[in-house]
């Protein structure tokens, strides 16, 4: 066994009505919160029922909720400008992936100044960055939990990733009444993507027991019950399970990595605005497959989290995960190819050069060149 190093250094409430102690906590930060979120739940009075909260405990609080999708290093200057112009104390980050990404990156450039262009990549930021509370409102990213921000730089049609175990937040905060609201189709790309970041992180080439301990749970989480949580969001049992695998997942991916899968959808997502998790679920089955040469056991493990029915050792072989993830996706509504999902080819080689630039492609099972990938954009077109 290689040596390996973990830490989980912050604080979680999880379960129903935790959202309740959002005012206790932001005692802890400071007396100004500043919400980030996104327009769909401003509209929906999620970004209020917070700041009444807060408000209520004495808290002063301001709010900048133009996130978009993938959100660009242009919405970071945004929000860190009016991050600093309201004088908050400390980040309240509000709903998905795209909401943290923005908050951790604001936390960063909000401190230490610059565009978050400059602190692209790894060990570039300097110390700690403004404290954070994160409350996911979706079963995806796992961001609360994470070391990563992903920034869109629209100037290179490229995703840009900051790494850095300061980005952490604070706090999250899972409740899964929060959940309970979400479109199918949200609740589908966001929930692959969280089976994503297990499966990538559990047959990453860093992967460590501390990190397959929280995939395997995360993995076990998921694919018992995504297909329930799709049917019935309101199904909050169901939620909790989907929102708990997702932590656990972003735990192990933030110290075990990725692979060939978010590698090659940043750059889906880039050049055609395709939602993240919808990228890594047409991309999953393909790159799974591609990734069968070095399995040493662990895709039967995989498929039995996943498979309603599992398979015993004796008459499994991988490509049976292949096919299964492929029915999952058809059961989900997830597009079946790139073409579907508005991708064309012209850019392939462009994609496949920015891929290349990931350092999931270094962790991932099977060694890839770029001709591999160019390879695997073609098969899963």
């Amino acid at each position: 066994m290689k040596p390996f190093t973990f830490s989980v250094p912050q604080n979680i409430i999880a379960g129903k009505g935790s959202l309740k102690q959002l005012p206790d906590i932001g005692k802890k930060l400071g007396t100004h919160a500043f919400i980030i979120s996104g327009p769909h739940l401003n509209q929906m009075g999620v970004v209020k029922g917070c700041a009444d909260k807060l408000e209520a405990a004495g808290i002063q609080v301001d709010a900048f909720t133009q996130t978009e999708g993938n959100p660009s290093v242009e919405t970071v200057d945004k929000a860190a400008a009016a991050f600093l112009a309201s004088g908050a104390d400390f980040i309240v980050a509000l709903g998905g992936g795209s909401p943290m990404d923005v908050a951790k990156a604001v936390g960063v450039v909000a401190k230490y100044g610059g565009s978050i262009t400059e602190y692209e990549g790894g060990g570039k930021v300097p110390g700690d960055i403004i404290p954070i509370v994160a409350i996911p409102t979706t079963a995806g990213t796992g961001s609360e939990v994470t070391a990563f921000s992903v920034i869109t730089d629209h100037s290179r049609n490229y995703k840009l990733t900051v790494f850095s175990y300061k980005l952490i937040p604070a706090y999250a905060i899972l409740d899964a009444e929060l959940l309970t609201t979400a479109p199918a189709s949200v609740a589908a790309a966001c929930g692959i993507d969280a089976m994503v970041h297990a499966l990538e992180a559990y047959i990453s080439t860093d992967a460590s027991p501390f990190s397959d301990a929280m995939a395997e749970k995360a993995l076990e989480l998921i694919g018992g019950n995504i297909r329930k949580y799709v049917a019935n969001r309101a199904n909050t049992e169901a939620a909790e399970a989907m929102l708990i695998g997702s932590l656990f997942a972003g735990i192990a991916f933030s110290w075990a990595r990725l692979g060939n899968v978010h590698a090659m959808s940043h750059p889906v997502s880039a050049y055609f605005n395709v939602p993240h998790g919808v990228a890594n679920a047409i991309l999953l089955p393909t790159i799974v497959e591609y990734n069968a040469l070095a399995d040493d056991g662990k895709y039967r493990k995989i498929y039995n989290y996943v498979s309603e029915i599992p398979a015993a050792e004796e008459t499994f072989v991988p490509s049976m995960l292949t096919e299964k993830l492929k029915e999952l996706n058809a059961m989900l509504g997830i597009p079946a190819s790139l073409r579907e999902a508005g991708v064309t080819e012209e850019t392939f080689d462009a994609m496949a050069e920015d891929a290349m630039k990931s350092g999931n492609i270094l962790v991932n099972p099977r060694a890839s060149k770029k001709q591999d990938i160019l390879d695997l954009y073609r098969k899963a077109f």
